[in-house]
Formats: structure tokens, C-alpha cells, sequence
């Protein structure tokens, strides 16, 4: 067991200016174009969470100065919904916000921009989160289609292969690094093992904000009101035969398969930040704090890897070691990259996701890093441990990870 007597000084000493956590919850996950949230908006997954994660951090909206929502597929970037949302649930006028779009590690990011402008003194407390309608904002795949022929045709081989999709670099990871399909198959039934017993126990219920929302019934074209309270991509029941029998979806002899991929998926989360004189002057007591993030690059082509570049650069960035950290919250982008980065960096197992990760519970891209963040509290709390890491790739190659401590 890692303790923080075995942490670098640097990261177990407090400190007035440290930027610790108050809160850090998400919506229930759901499938896209079938599930619970197919039918609203991302703003209104989006909102409730919100205003969810002051009332949790026992503060008022107004305390917060800044809100920066991770988001990759919305019209404008969501930059305006996603205000409207802010006002709508009460936030005061004062409270500023904006959006960033750094593809699956958008909310990682958002939560790591504003622990920045925490420790520089800009601001006092942020709510740093992430939303994403796959139902509503999936038309192109992610691939953009407005661009420059000139770039379309780049002599340069990675800049022409930052708009191949995402299945196929999981097909190159798993040729070049030898990750079979029978792996591939059993990582993903892990994964479902794991998430539907975290889901059955209620362990999920302490992370999760039940968010109400309007349904069209495709018959009659009638609307009514859903609460949806628990993700729904998870797979009861499901076997090593099922997951065997789907076939290739980006190759025909390749091995990712719509069963060893994350899930196409709709979803929200936030985290309050907080600096730790103004949370102690108000009595309140952190979850835990934030200590650092690194981010990596590598070849677009095969950017799943990425990971094994940013957790060993946030190692060395945070002055601790692989047996210092008691869980790790991997993005599960396909069970291909997931396994060789776990096998690259000699990660135990049962430190890796330990209620599952995107295969089972899905990937609702501009939300996953804070709900991560959500997951990983909650799985350090559950089990009495201290010391966290979130990592995950992102589109056109990059890699991104984050340290966290449980107060």
C-alpha cells in the first residue's frame, strides 16, 4: 500500500495556496441514440450537475469565480449553451465562464487550467467539468469536415493522419505491439464485471447526480420526463462467447470490435476547486487536492500509447514512483491501447480501474476527465487509499495525466 510518508516532500506538505478539491461528481452515463439521454441537449445533462457539485462543496454559486467545461462536438463550442446553462441554474452573473476542447482529455484539461489559475493567484475557486451529446453531435464521427485540401494532401505523413478515426490507430497499437483479439475480448469482460458490480452494490450512487430530462416517445412523438439515475451501457450478463462473436468494426481481420471499445455516449461531470486558505477560513473541509498534470505527445497514428509517455513524465513532474500510487483511472479508449499501456508500464491490474472504465461504462468524450475525477475519489474514499492518477489518450496524438491526493 502506497502511503504518503513514501510521497515526494513536495506533494505531502500543505500549504496555503494548494488547490484542493471540494467536490467532484458526474451524471449518469449513458448510450447514445438509445439510452437515457438521447433525446436532450448537453446543456441540460450538463446544468443540474452544476449546480449538483456546489451544493455538495457547501458553498454558493456565487462563490464560484470561473467555470471552464471541457467539450469537443457541440455547435460553437458550447460556449454559449453552456452559459445559458450557468444563469439558468442559478449561477450569478459574476461567475464567468468558458470552454476548451483538447479531444477525451477536454475536462482532465478543464480542471487543470483552472487549478492553474488558482495557484497564480487569478482566481479562488472554479468548476472545472465537462459535457458531451454523442446523441446530438456525433453526425461526423468526430472528423472534421471543412479542411484545406492543401492539408488533406500534406506530404507530411502525421499531419495526414490526425483525421484517420480512432478505430484504426487501435488496429495499428494492436499489430505493432501484439495485442490479440482474445485479450482484447477478455479486458472488456473485466470491464463489465467490475462496472456492473460497482453499479449493483450502490457503490456508483456516491458519485452520481440523477438528472431529469425530457423523452420523446418515437411512436406517438410525445414528450415526458425521464429521471435517469444509473448508467445504462453497462452489460449484465454478458460473456467471453458474446464478446467472441462480434465482429471487426474497423478492419476486417483486425480485433476491435464494438464489444472491446469504449461506448459512443452522452454524460456530464464537474469538480469545485478551491484554494486552501479560502476553504479553510470557511470551515470546509477538501476531498482531497490537485498536484499536477503532464501532457504527451506521440504519433497521431497510433496515439492510444500516449499514456506511457505522460504518467511516467507526471512521475518525474510530481517526484514519486509507480508503487506510490494506489489506483489509476485509465480511460478505456479501446481494450488495444488500454492493455499495452498497462503492460508497457508495468501496472497491476487491480489498480486499474477497479469499477470499470469506458468499455463498460461508457465515453462521453468532452466529460470523461472529470468523471474520472468523480470515480477516482470515490474508489480512493471507498477503500481508505490516498494517491491517484488520471490518464488517458486523446485524438491526433496526445497524452495526458493527473495527480491526485485524498485528504
Amino acid at each position: 500500500m502506497a502511503t504518503l510518508r513514501t510521497v515526494a516532500r513536495k506533494i505531502t506538505q500543505k500549504s496555503p495556496n494548494d488547490v484542493v478539491v471540494l467536490a467532484a461528481v458526474r451524471s449518469p452515463v449513458t448510450r447514445a441514440f438509445k439510452e437515457g439521454f438521447k433525446d436532450a441537449f448537453p446543456e441540460d445533462i450538463l446544468g443540474p450537475v452544476m449546480a449538483e457539485s456546489v451544493r455538495r462543496a457547501n458553498i454558493q454559486p456565487a462563490d464560484v469565480n470561473d467555470v471552464l467545461i471541457g467539450n469537443v462536438l457541440a455547435e460553437l463550442g458550447f460556449a454559449k449553451t453552456g452559459r445559458m446553462a450557468l444563469n439558468h441554474y442559478g449561477f450569478p452573473n459574476s461567475t464567468t465562464f468558458h470552454t476548451v476542447n483538447r479531444q477525451c482529455s477536454s475536462s482532465l484539461q478543464a480542471i487543470t487550467h483552472l487549478a492553474h489559475a488558482i495557484m497564480v493567484g487569478q482566481i479562488d475557486v472554479g468548476l472545472g467539468g465537462g459535457v458531451e451529446s454523442m446523441s446530438r453531435n456525433y453526425g461526423s464521427r468526430g472528423v472534421p469536415q471543412d479542411v484545406s485540401p492543401h492539408l488533406r494532401n500534406s506530404p507530411v505523413k502525421d499531419a495526414r493522419d490526425c483525421l484517420i478515426p480512432m478505430g484504426t490507430t487501435s488496429e495499428n497499437v494492436a499489430e505493432r505491439y501484439g495485442v490479440g483479439r482474445e485479450a482484447q475480448d477478455a479486458f472488456a469482460l473485466e470491464s463489465h464485471r467490475r462496472a456492473e458490480r460497482a453499479r449493483e452494490s450502490g457503490h456508483f450512487e456516491k458519485e452520481i447526480v440523477p438528472v431529469t430530462v425530457r423523452v420523446k416517445n418515437e411512436e406517438t412523438g410525445e414528450e415526458s420526463e425521464s429521471l435517469v439515475a444509473k448508467d445504462d451501457g453497462i452489460r449484465s450478463g454478458l460473456t467471453l462467447e458474446k464478446l467472441k462473436s462480434l465482429k471487426p468494426v474497423f478492419k476486417d481481420t483486425g480485433g476491435s470490435t464494438a464489444g472491446n471499445s469504449s461506448q459512443i455516449s452522452d454524460g456530464a461531470a464537474a469538480t469545485i476547486l478551491a484554494r486552501r486558505s479560502w476553504a479553510e477560513e470557511r470551515g470546509l473541509k477538501p476531498m482531497g487536492r490537485f498536484v499536477g498534470t503532464q501532457v504527451a505527445g506521440c504519433a497521431p497514428d497510433e496515439m492510444g500509447i500516449s499514456p506511457v509517455f505522460a504518467i511516467p513524465a507526471l512521475f518525474k513532474y510530481a517526484g514519486i514512483e509507480l508503487k506510490d500510487v494506489d489506483f489509476f483511472e485509465l480511460n478505456e479508449a479501446f481494450a488495444s491501447q488500454s492493455l499495452y499501456c498497462i503492460q508497457k508500464l508495468g501496472l497491476d491490474m487491480e489498480k486499474v480501474n477497479p469499477s470499470g472504465g469506458a468499455i463498460a461504462i461508457g465515453h462521453p468524450t468532452g466529460a470523461t476527465g472529470a468523471r474520472q475525477t468523480a470515480t477516482l475519489f470515490n474508489e480512493l474514499q471507498s477503500n481508505g487509499k490516498e494517491v491517484g492518477v488520471i490518464s488517458m489518450c486523446a485524438s491526433t496524438g496526445l497524452g495526458v495525466a493527473s495527480l491526485f491526493i485524498r485528504e
